[in-house]
């Protein structure tokens, strides 16, 4: 389970496979539903990659802190 805000890393990523690798923070607020097909929303950091939509199991969590 993630938290709003939370720093992840993208392991892998169907909905933009040049995600993969990188860093992000959790979008939502709450638990993803029907909406997003169970995928969290995740803010890529990189300028050229726009949110991304990814499954739980695409994820990892980091020691980052901003």
């Amino acid at each position: 389970m993630f938290q709003a805000q939370e720093a992840v890393r993208i392991v892998a990523c169907a909905d933009d496979s040049r995600a993969a690798g990188r860093t992000g923070r959790i979008v939502d607020e709450v638990p993803p539903g029907p909406l997003t097909h169970g995928r969290w929303t995740v803010k890529v950091d990189a300028f050229w990659i726009g949110t991304v939509l990814c499954h739980t199991n695409e994820l990892s969590k980091t020691s980052s802190t901003r």
